[in-house]
């Protein structure tokens, strides 16, 4: 076989083929370079300067780090786009492409949405109803529920609250009757049950609560924690606060996406993103043990806010009306039939392990803290 004088190869030849390879191979990263990051601007729900606005962004700097800026999420306080209230429809539509915010806010859309946090959790607190979400099929109950209002949503629930207080009031409550008559704020399922309790409710977004106590539209308040509440400024129109209450236990975040958006997103950004709420989830945890210790103390001290726990009799006529309203409710909506359901089977579960495994940790609160504690070197 002979080669053809065409077909020999050249130097000539060889660095043309080279250069046209070359070429080629870096042409693929500039066209990737060409289309720059994705970018996405979100809403909270929540005032700037609110803790929770705070947990917003830390969110969304986790995302933005892990993506080496790939996907870069800003995030606009409450108000900025569309109510706090408005956000779901917001986001839906593609007015925002996410945001963050709890379920409970969804209320108005569908009373099921608020099993997500709003009553007692059926003996579960926050990060064991975050288990059932995971593990138990509430995940996929969420994700039919969305489905049967339409709703263009992609959600991650997240970030574990701890239980909240029943309120701020003008003076201590002692006994269920004292709720009757008072114009009080609270939101989701507490509506119903705070209804039944006697009380007027007004549902508020966390931004506009204190300024309706100080105008006297308001009573009484809950929101959340003692850092939102103090720089929300309840202090200021309030000096009590009565701790404890079944009406909000097992209450979390929740981190939203429009559907369409995140579908055209790429597989290992979707991994980024599921990973980095349950990151964020643990860390939001560890920061609400730091930053309300310090502002539950700094209250009392500075503030001169006197906590009282709520009284047993409140919180046992609390379960009983929330009993009624789920009741009334699953007779109305089979889909909040079916979660409440899954939540039960769940709790009855992992509060019987719980119960039986968790030591009590107030023995070791008096033995070195309590009044009768002795000095510990």
């Amino acid at each position: 076989m002979t080669v053809s004088k065409k077909d020999k190869p050249t130097r000539r030849r060889f660095l043309k083929v080279a250069a046209a390879g070359a070429a080629a191979t870096v042409a693929t990263p500039v066209i990737a370079q060409s289309q720059g990051p994705i970018s996405m601007r979100w809403q909270s729900t929540w005032p700037a300067k609110d803790i929770f606005h705070e947990y917003a962004l830390d969110y969304a700097k986790k995302v933005n780090d892990m993506t080496g800026g790939d996907l870069k999420i800003e995030v606009l306080p409450a108000g900025a786009v569309v109510p706090a209230f408005g956000l779901l429809d917001a986001v839906s539509k593609g007015t925002l492409d996410g945001g963050h915010g709890v379920l409970v806010y969804h209320y108005g859309k569908q009373t099921a949405l608020a099993l997500w946090g709003s009553g007692p959790g059926y003996g579960m607190d926050a990060n064991m109803l975050l288990a059932w979400h995971k593990y138990g099929g509430g995940k996929e109950l969420l994700e039919k529920l969305y489905a049967s209002i339409g709703a263009n949503v992609v959600s991650f629930p997240y970030g574990p609250m701890p239980t909240q207080p029943l309120g701020w009031f003008k003076k201590p409550v002692t006994k269920a009757d004292d709720l009757k008559g008072t114009k009080f704020r609270t939101v989701g399922i507490s509506i119903d049950v705070f209804t039944g309790l006697g009380a007027a409710v007004n549902a508020l977004p966390g931004g506009e609560i204190v300024s309706a106590m100080d105008r006297g539209l308001l009573d009484a308040a809950e929101f959340n924690n003692a850092s939102s509440d103090r720089v929300l400024g309840f202090p200021d129109v309030s000096k009590v606060c009565m701790l404890q209450s079944y009406h909000q236990n097992a209450e979390q975040f929740e981190i939203m996406f429009n559907k369409t958006k995140y579908d055209a997103l790429p597989e290992k950004m979707k991994a980024i993103i599921a990973n980095a709420a349950e990151a964020a989830s643990q860390d939001m945890a560890w920061k609400a043990i730091d930053r309300y210790s310090k502002d539950y103390e700094t209250m009392q001290t500075k503030d001169k806010v006197k906590f009282y726990k709520t009284p047993d009799s409140i919180l046992q006529k609390q379960l009983e009306v929330y009993d009624e309203v789920v009741a009334k409710k699953s007779a109305e909506n089979p889909l909040f039939k079916e979660i409440v359901e899954s939540q039960v089977a769940f709790a009855k579960r992992a509060t019987q392990w719980e119960q039986d495994t968790v030591v009590n940790r107030r023995m070791v609160y008096n033995h070195y803290f309590g009044p009768n504690a002795k000095k510990k070197t």
